[in-house]
């Protein structure tokens, strides 16, 4: 389905710089829509702590140049870490000549450190770097970049978690941060519903991905089994019996920015597979 009102829209999705993430299949859905993509992530600010690979700028400027090229909408890639309020700033003040408004944002980058640990043997320093990550950036960003919308109104999506809702084991600070998450884009839509600014959260189980395929791995590791056999595990749990994918999450992203969902705010929708089915 195509959302003709996207067109021309600004659209900024945080960890979209690699192209096996969920934030990639959502900004390559807003470019097909021919929405202005902001491509962000890490870029030349590497974190050797994280496990998972992030996005580089090399990476983050030929996924510019293919959605250019593909669907001839405008875009740009800008590296900051969204912890940080200066990097977030900075980031916003490069493209300001080019993009002097943001239509919608999404919180997309994540990552998890210190795991697998139950909270009593957690190292307090990673999990508070996973709680920054995932919950204060959703916050920074958004402070940051909501006075782009005041007088024009927008939409913010988030990106949380079905573990924000069903506890997982032994990755506590990414539960709660994801938890966090829920409360904050419900608390965002109660205060900015005034200034026409919705905000919903996207709450994603188990998706293909290279954390999902790295989570396999450190589980195999931790179990004494393989990664392909905690996989067939894991589908016995979902209704549906697979994976789902980065584009499945974004089709439900894309929609809940559009007009479509003009009537949304406030919501926490599960992307699951049917692994969960309450609210």
């Amino acid at each position: 389905m195509a959302y003709d009102d996207l067109k021309g829209k600004v659209v900024l999705v945080t960890g979209s710089g690699k192209r096996t993430g969920i934030g990639y299949a959502i900004a390559r859905k807003f470019a097909s829509n021919g929405a202005n993509i902001i491509v962000s992530d890490l870029g030349d600010r590497k974190d050797e702590q994280n496990p998972i690979k992030t996005g580089s700028s090399v990476e983050m400027q030929e996924i510019v140049e293919e959605f250019k090229a593909e669907f001839g909408v405008d875009a740009v890639s800008v590296g900051f870490d969204v912890a940080d309020n200066a990097s977030i700033q900075n980031a916003l003040d490069q493209i300001s000549d080019q993009f002097p408004r943001i239509d919608v944002l999404c919180n997309n980058a994540g990552a998890t450190f210190g795991v697998p640990n139950a909270v009593h043997t957690y190292d307090e320093a990673a999990w508070m770097k996973t709680i920054d990550i995932n919950l204060h950036s959703v916050f920074k960003v958004s402070r940051a970049v909501l006075p782009k919308m005041m007088g024009t109104g927008g939409a913010i999506v988030n990106i949380a978690s079905r573990a924000g809702k069903v506890p997982p084991l032994f990755n506590g600070a990414y539960a709660v941060a994801k938890a966090g998450v829920i409360m904050l884009t419900k608390v965002m839509a109660k205060e900015l519903a005034g200034n026409s600014i919705r905000i919903n959260a996207v709450c994603p189980g188990q998706i293909m991905t290279d954390l999902e395929a790295w989570r396999f791995d450190l589980e195999a590791q931790f179990l004494g089994t393989t990664p392909e056999k905690q996989k067939e595990e894991m589908c016995k749990t979902i209704a549906l019996n697979r994976l789902g994918s980065p584009e499945e999450v974004a089709k439900l992203v894309v929609y809940l920015a559009s007009d479509e969902a003009s009537y949304i705010t406030g919501q926490a929708i599960n992307v699951t597979g049917g692994q969960l089915m309450e609210l």
